[in-house]
This record gives structure tokens, C-alpha cells and sequence, in this order.
């Protein structure tokens, strides 16, 4: 099999040869790491390749699986993590001069979730600098396989391009206010975030850390369903780790739309560009032709949720990086340094007022659910943007920015989310839906998303060459 052909299966599909042993982890892993060889330099999707570890993880699952000792669906199968998830031994950067010289002496629980999978990793990704919007001037950022004069979203954007261009077969993301949305829509990939709490957090650095979510990023529904149903679950390490129980995701792949009930609200749907709104109306159509029932709802008023999700994250941020802002102030990139001075500069009185605007809407959004099971609406206000749309000196955080109007209040929300693309890639990335699920409803958007996803074949365009 040619390996252009190989990138590109899904991780349903390559699980299944694998465990048939049709072909083996370390055939696949050998390709993988040519390609990325080839496509890294100009795509800059990796900061660190692990070409060794990774044959050595390849061969051990090879060995396991020909003894019948099958660990799951992702046995074998090569991935990669954004590097922000602490891995021990290796550089993890956050994509910062700050932590250049960094190697954790111990794993985040998800790659310890994704190594007792069997799972193949093959490194680490690029990001914006400790995943807010910029990337640090030193450390170029990657560029969008689709057409590379356009944003390739922030930050998971190094998971984002690695995903469409057939660098790896899943990665892992993190979400604070589109960070795993934004790189999934500006790429055409599926990216998930879960429900705040069903992924531990623990060795992920944070950025805020009552919005931070983490989760996969795919190039199915389907994968993403198998991807979160490793990582998913409680963590004795992150307290803010929910006991709630872990549903049967791979099911829910096959469970179908029908009865289920779709919300849409046309003008919140209607804040986006008309190619957006065009494909997301076009997208609900399709649902309900597969037996989704469509249903009209006002979601809650998301304009306050603008401001004050920069209130509370900026706090946050400079929470975390205490003991080297400002102390450090030199080693990060301007944009990331302009967030900090917020951050520290943010009275209590007015965190206390982000804290209750953001529960007057979550408040809100939740009663929805109680008439639907998923809300659709769009991920991006926009198809694309250009590459320079986010301002290096960090000029948006004067005002609210409207390209978190569908992204940012789900984190206040802390409700999960599935993002997919709902039409033609015309010059660049197709258009993204976004479906809104109740708390810990993963699988029913996974139940929505794959049956869509049966009814259309959006996510089976590739980027050029």
C-alpha cells in the first residue's frame, strides 16, 4: 500500500488490520515517520519526533498482538500529543523559549492512558505559546496543509495539521476557548472536547484551568469516539476529574440519529458568514433526513460571555505562571506577555463578575437541554481566515473578539462539544458544524456526528498534494 494511501486510512480501519495483523505497527510506524521526514520541514506540524521510541512501541505491539494479547482499539496505532502534555524524558516545550531546555520526570495521565492502550507515540506538537493565541517569535508556527497562506487555527494547530495531512492517526488536544475547535474547522478535521472534567487534566500545563479541556482530534467522529473512550474517565491525580461513568463511545458510532432532537437557533446561527450558515443549515437538513427531529431554541445571549471568558482566563493564565511572571517577563513572545500583564493587572470584583456571567449562562444553556439533545450552529464565524489575523502584540484583548462567539462560551458552559465538516473544501478547508451537547452527553454527539457523517462523505476531503 502506497504510504500516501496508509496516512489516510482511518484508525477504525487500520485497528482492524493491525489486530488481523495484515500489516503491522512497525511497517505503518516506518511510514509514518517518512512522512513526516518529508512534510515536517515545511508544515512544521512536530517540535519533537520520537523516531525511536516509537519503533521500539511499534515492535512491542507487534509481538503482543501476535500472541493474541490484544490491549484495545488503538493498539499499535500511531499518534501524537500536543506538547504540553508532560512526557518523561522528553522536551516539553509548550512551544515556549521559557521551557526550551524542559523534560518532565514523569507522564501526564493521558499519555500513561494512551501507553497502557498500546498506542504508538510518535511526538510532539506544535502550538501557539502555552496555548493561548500567539505563537513565541522564535519558534515559527505551522502552516495550514489546505493552503499555507491561511491560519492554521490556535493552538492545537500543530495537531490540526498533522491530522489532515496524514501525519498521525489521532491527536490530542486541548480546549480553553476553541483551542481544539479552531484547529479542527481552519484543518477539516473532527475535534471533540469533552465535558470539563471527563479527561484529567493532570501533567497538562494549564492555561485556565476551570476552562481547559482536553481531547481528540481525528479525522472521523468514529475515531474520536475510540480515541476518547481510552483517555476518558476519573483520575485519583486531577481532583477536578469527574466520577461520572464512562459510556460505551465505540456503540454510539453505530447507534444512529434516529428521534433524536436537534436544536437550532437561527439567529445565533445567523452571527456567522452565509457560507457558514449556508453549509451548517444545509448540515441540519441532512440530520434530519437521517430521523433527527429539528427543533427551534434560543440559546442564551453569548455577547457577555465574550468578555468576561478573557477576564477569567487571563486571571488564570497568570495564576499558572506565577513563579516566572514577572520574573521571566522576557522569555515569552510579546502576545503571550501582553495576556500575563492582563491577567495580573484584573481586580477581584471584576473576576467575581466574569464568575457569575458565566454561570447565569451556563445556567441557561443546561435548561436547553431539557427540550433537545444536541444544538447545532457553526465552530468558526468564518470558513478561514488569513495567517495573520491573530495580531502578534496582542491587540485583540482590548475588546471582545468575535471569533470566539461559538467556541468560548462552551467553556464557560464547560458542555462538551463535537466539531465536523458540513460542505465543499473550495480553496481551502470545507466549512465546520459544531453540535452542543448536555453535560457528559458525549456519546450522544457522537451518536449525531458519525450518523451524519454516514449521510455525507465532508470529512473524506484531503488538502492538496
Amino acid at each position: 500500500m502506497a504510504i500516501s494511501t496508509l496516512a489516510f486510512l482511518s484508525l477504525v480501519e487500520l485497528s482492524t488490520r493491525l489486530r488481523k495483523r495484515e500489516v503491522t505497527s512497525v511497517e505503518v510506524t516506518h511510514a509514518m515517520l517518512d512522512r513526516i521526514r518529508e512534510l515536517n520541514p515545511t508544515l512544521r506540524a512536530y517540535l519533537t519526533v520520537l523516531e525511536d521510541s516509537a519503533l521500539r512501541q511499534a515492535a512491542t505491539a507487534d509481538k503482543e498482538i501476535a500472541a493474541g494479547n490484544w490491549r484495545g482499539p488503538l493498539h499499535g496505532v500511531p499518534v501524537a500529543v500536543k506538547d504540553l502534555c508532560w512526557t518523561k524524558g522528553v522536551p516539553t516545550t509548550c512551544a515556549s523559549k521559557l521551557l526550551r531546555n524542559w523534560r518532565p520526570d514523569s507522564n501526564a495521565t493521558i499519555i500513561d492512558r494512551l501507553d497502557a492502550a498500546g498506542a504508538v507515540l510518535l511526538g510532539k506538537l506544535h502550538l501557539t505559546e502555552f496555548a493561548m493565541g500567539w505563537y513565541h517569535p522564535e519558534i515559527p508556527g505551522p502552516r495550514n496543509p489546505w493552503n499555507r497562506e491561511l491560519w492554521p487555527g490556535a493552538s492545537s494547530s500543530g495537531s490540526g495539521v498533522a491530522i489532515a495531512a496524514g501525519l498521525c492517526f489521532a491527536a490530542i488536544g486541548t480546549d480553553t476557548g476553541g483551542s481544539i475547535r479552531f484547529p479542527a474547522a481552519a484543518n477539516g478535521i473532527v475535534g471533540l472536547k469533552p465535558t470539563w472534567g471527563r479527561v484529567s487534566r493532570h501533567g497538562v500545563f494549564p492555561l485556565g484551568e476551570s476552562l481547559d479541556h482536553i481531547g481528540p482530534m481525528t479525522r472521523s467522529v468514529g475515531d474520536a469516539a475510540l480515541v476518547l473512550g481510552v483517555i476518558a474517565g476519573r483520575d485519583e491525580l486531577d481532583d477536578t476529574s469527574n466520577h461520572a461513568p464512562v459510556d460505551d463511545y465505540a456503540t454510539a458510532i453505530e447507534a444512529g440519529a434516529d428521534g433524536l432532537r436537534v436544536g437550532f437557533d437561527e439567529r445565533y446561527v445567523g452571527r456567522a458568514s452565509d457560507p457558514v450558515a449556508t453549509a451548517v443549515g444545509k448540515a441540519i437538513s441532512a440530520l434530519e433526513r437521517v430521523g433527527a427531529r429539528i427543533l427551534k431554541v434560543e440559546v442564551p445571549d453569548v455577547e457577555p460571555c465574550l468578555s468576561a471568558w478573557t477576564m477569567l482566563c487571563a486571571s488564570e493564565a497568570a495564576a499558572a505562571h506565577a513563579t516566572t511572571y514577572p520574573s521571566r517577563a522576557d522569555d515569552y513572545g510579546p502576545g503571550f506577555r501582553s495576556f500575563l500583564e492582563l491577567g495580573a493587572s484584573i481586580r477581584g470584583q471584576d473576576y467575581a463578575n466574569a464568575h457569575m456571567v458565566r454561570e447565569r449562562f451556563a445556567n441557561r444553556l443546561q435548561q436547553l437541554f431539557q427540550q433537545v439533545d444536541v444544538i447545532a450552529c457553526p465552530t468558526m464565524p468564518s470558513i478561514a481566515l488569513p495567517n495573520d489575523a491573530i495580531p502578534s502584540d496582542g491587540r485583540l484583548l482590548k475588546e471582545p473578539n468575535p471569533l470566539l462567539t461559538f467556541t468560548a462560551p462552551f467553556n464557560l458552559s464547560r458542555n462538551p462539544t463535537l466539531s465536523l465538516p458540513c460542505g465543499p473544501a473550495e480553496s481551502g478547508p470545507p466549512p465546520s458544524l459544531q453540535l452542543v451537547g448536555g453535560l457528559f452527553a458525549e456519546a450522544i454527539l457522537i451518536r449525531t456526528g458519525a450518523a451524519y457523517q454516514r449521510a455525507t462523505e465532508w470529512h473524506m476531503q484531503r488538502p492538496p498534494g
